[in-house]
């Protein structure tokens, strides 16, 4: 097996033991720190929803501060064409697309691009295995990826995949400069219905602008039977 076929077959690997779970909602503190350590902080609750054939749909909705209470977020995945994302904005009552040349942004002033908010399909990157090392005492293959959607603001993603868990460790994003722009680092998983595993941390790292925002993911709950209708563009308004 070749790199590329190597790359892949990781990727296929870990996509299928993720596949199953149906739905999800979780909550989520955001930490945003600028480059002379001043802090904000923001809460939100996920919803996500699996479609079979197609990327998932994901919900977010911000509860605090109050500036941006009620601001939400959807998000339809799909495997080769582009996301489709819109956000609904309270203070301007309006529902807003964001188009796909946009995704390469931050979203809400974080250090997470839009394009890292989607659910990551087997089919947006071709794969390149380039060797299998430890990491913080973990086994990990490290897998190199490269987005095939247009638009994306990387060239390239180095992901750490733990080889137990089948999970990312570690992902380091590549500008397109091809410089290392963002590091990503995820720990503290634990597994749900004996098969999903989730981080209640993810930490990310602008080494650019030295900015980073945390994400810390709490009260997970599997197949809560959340229905397509949840994840309505026309509902997005009415989200709580």
């Amino acid at each position: 097996m070749d790199p590329e076929q190597k790359g892949l077959a990781i990727a296929q690997e870990a996509d299928k033991r993720d596949t199953g779970f149906v739905d999800m909602t979780a909550d989520m503190r955001m930490v945003l720190k600028n480059r002379h350590g001043e802090s904000s902080e923001r809460q939100m609750r996920m919803r996500t929803k699996e479609v079979s054939g197609d990327g998932d749909m994901s919900l977010s909705v911000f509860d605090t501060p109050h500036d941006v209470k009620g601001t939400a977020m959807l998000t339809h995945s799909h495997a080769l064409e582009a996301d489709d994302q819109w956000m609904y904005l309270p203070a301007l009552k309006r529902v807003k697309r964001i188009a796909s040349r946009n995704k390469s942004g931050p979203f809400m002033g974080s250090e997470f691009a839009f394009e890292d908010l989607g659910s990551q399909e087997v089919e947006k990157y071709a794969y390149k295995w380039l060797r299998d090392e430890e990491l913080d005492g973990h086994p990990t293959h490290v897998v190199e990826r490269y987005p095939k959607y247009d638009y994306s603001g990387y060239t390239r993603q180095v992901a750490w995949m733990d080889k137990g868990m089948m999970q990312p460790l570690k992902v380091d994003y590549y500008d397109r400069k091809n410089d290392l722009l963002k590091t990503q680092t995820f720990s503290g998983y634990n597994q749900y219905l004996d098969q999903f595993w989730r981080p209640n941390r993810m930490y990310m790292i602008n080494h650019q602008t030295h900015k980073s925002t945390e994400l810390s993911w709490s009260n997970y709950q599997f197949r809560v039977g959340l229905k397509e209708r949840d994840f309505d563009r026309s509902g997005l308004k009415r989200a709580r």
